[in-house]
């Protein structure tokens, strides 16, 4: 056993591949067979996954999940921002640039939408809780938008690092909503064409989320809503420590 997990430790990331491949064929199996297909694999793929993160952090007390645990620590690699950062770019490759102009009006207004509904929630919320001033409310506000926008924008205005935290768990929880409830969703929304998935996308933002959701949806879509939640990300980082904050002093103080 200890020659075994010697050579799992040495070679975690192709373990982590091999844990996440198996994790998905029983997904895959549990949807055709407990749901008859009406709950995408992805997405009960992504719900074992946090029960398992849950489960791996109570045992080891770490804040990695189960990358806490040795030979699981190629799943900290393989889920990490480079990775991440890489499969999101990828999926550029596979976007029809002729469904990109079909969005036109109704792609922009989305994003314009999400990015300015998700602030507006984030800042309200952040002042229900007491944190009434505007290097606080922005950041939180931003961090509703996306967790990567949070930081940003907190580290930018000069937040607190605590504010900065909870920029990231509002920004995390979303992704997370997002990704279990688009397949749930999708159907009710019309939700099963490039156009509409590049406005889910801008309206939603959260990159991670919005890929995540639309693979255990359509794959075919992944593409399309990745692209406009990619441009929400980069806009509200752009938006965040500037517009909405110095609106924020404005009203507030």
């Amino acid at each position: 056993m200890d020659i075994i997990a010697d050579v799992l430790e040495r070679n975690g990331l192709l373990f982590a591949f091999v844990v996440v491949g198996a994790l998905m064929l029983v997904s895959g199996w549990l949807s055709k067979t407990l749901t008859r297909g009406r709950l995408q694999g992805s997405a009960i793929a992504i719900m074992l996954g946090l029960v398992l993160a849950y489960l791996g952090g109570i045992q080891t007390g770490g804040e990695d999940g189960l990358a806490d645990i040795a030979i699981f620590s190629g799943l900290g690699l393989m889920g990490g921002a480079m990775l991440r950062d890489f499969a999101i770019v990828a999926t550029a490759y596979g976007v029809d640039l002729q469904e990109i102009k079909k969005a036109g009006a109704a792609g922009v207004l989305a994003l314009m939408a999400g990015i300015v509904v998700s602030f507006i929630v984030g800042a309200a919320v952040a002042a229900a809780f007491g944190y009434t001033d505007p290097e606080s409310m922005a950041t939180i506000g931003a961090g509703a938008a996306t967790y990567i926008v949070g930081p940003v924008t907190g580290t930018a205005i000069g937040a607190s690092s605590e504010v900065i935290a909870l920029s990231v768990a509002a920004g995390l929880i979303k992704a997370v909503v997002v990704m279990v409830c688009t397949p749930l969703i999708a159907p009710f929304i019309g939700l099963n064409n490039p156009k509409s998935a590049m406005a889910y996308g801008g309206l939603m933002g959260t990159t991670s989320g919005v890929a995540g959701g639309l693979a255990a949806t359509d794959k075919r879509l992944v593409p399309y809503g990745a692209m406009t939640a990619t441009f929400y990300t980069g806009l509200g980082c752009l938006l965040g420590p500037s517009v909405f904050y110095f609106a924020l002093v404005g009203l507030f103080g």
